[in-house]
């Protein structure tokens, strides 16, 4: 599901490294929708994913639990 990009105030993930590879996401649309959009910040004006808010959440603390591993 797409969202509209042009409103948001985005932050970048602290979890993105300095390589090109970063996140970022909407924080306050989360309480007004119930979903968190999220774009490839080298592409502020292409497509953002809308993820329910408690899918994200779930993600988040996976992240910080090192869940996911680490690529190469």
């Amino acid at each position: 599901m797409a969202t509209e990009v042009t409103t948001q105030h985005w932050v970048k993930s602290s979890y993105s490294d300095n390589g090109g590879t970063c996140v970022e996401w909407a924080p306050h649309t989360a309480s007004a929708t119930g979903t968190v959009p999220v774009r490839d910040s080298k592409n502020p004006g292409g497509p953002a994913l809308a993820v329910a808010a408690d899918a994200f959440s779930s993600f988040v603390a996976g992240v910080k639990a090192g869940g996911f591993g680490t690529t190469a």
